[in-house]
C-alpha cells in the first residue's frame, strides 16, 4: 500500500495549473493587445481621412465661385511657382552658407559640380540669387579659421580669400574680412 500512496500523492497536476500554460496565455493576450488594432487605426485614419477630405473640398467649391473672378483680374500678377530643384538648391546653398561660410561662387560651383550636389545651372543660380546671406560675415569666419589654425598672415588669407583654387569671395569681402579680422 505505500506505493500505491506515493501514486496518488502525485497525481497530475490540472493543465491550468502548470506554467507553461500561462505562458502561452500571456502570450496569446499580448499579442491581442499589442498587435489586434491595426484594422481599426486604419479604418479610423480612412474615415478621418474622409472627412478632412470632404471639409477640403466643400471649402474649395466655395472659393472657388469667389475666386474666379478675382483670377481674371489677377492672372497676371500671380507668381510662378518655384520648382522643386530649385526650394532644394535653395536649401543646400543655406546650408552651405551657414556651416561652412562660403562664398556665392564657391557655393554656385559646390551645388553645380558633378562630384558634388549635380544641381542644374539654372537652380543654383536662382538658389545664390534668392540666398538671404551675409558674405562679409562669411568670409570673415574664413578668415579667423585660417588666421587661428594655421597662424596666416592677414595678406595670405586676403589670397586664400580671394583665391580662384581657394574660397572664391570678392576682394570687398576679402577687403572686409582683414579689416575686421582682430575685432
Amino acid at each position: 500500500m505505500g506505493k500505491r500512496d506515493e501514486k496518488v500523492s502525485k497525481a497530475k497536476k490540472p493543465f491550468f495549473k502548470k506554467w507553461w500554460f500561462w505562458l502561452i496565455i500571456v502570450i496569446v493576450i499580448a499579442g491581442a493587445v499589442g498587435g489586434g488594432d491595426k484594422d481599426k487605426t486604419k479604418k479610423a485614419d480612412t474615415e478621418k481621412t474622409a472627412k478632412v477630405e470632404t471639409k477640403e473640398s466643400k471649402s474649395e467649391s466655395k472659393t472657388e465661385s469667389k475666386t474666379e473672378s478675382k483670377q481674371d483680374t489677377k492672372s497676371s500678377e500671380e507668381t510662378p511657382k518655384v520648382p522643386t530643384e530649385y526650394e532644394t538648391a535653395l536649401k543646400k546653398a543655406e546650408s552651405y552658407s551657414k556651416t561652412m561660410s562660403m562664398s556665392k561662387v564657391a557655393i554656385y560651383d559646390q551645388l553645380t559640380s558633378e562630384y558634388a550636389e549635380k544641381y542644374s545651372p539654372e537652380a543654383a543660380q536662382y538658389a545664390v540669387d534668392n540666398l538671404k546671406a551675409d558674405y562679409n560675415a562669411n568670409a570673415l569666419k574664413k578668415a579667423k579659421s585660417y588666421q587661428d589654425t594655421m597662424a596666416m598672415s592677414p595678406e595670405a588669407i586676403r589670397d586664400q580669400l580671394t583665391s580662384e583654387n581657394g574660397e572664391k569671395f570678392t576682394p570687398e569681402e576679402a577687403e572686409y574680412a582683414i579689416q575686421h579680422l582682430n575685432d
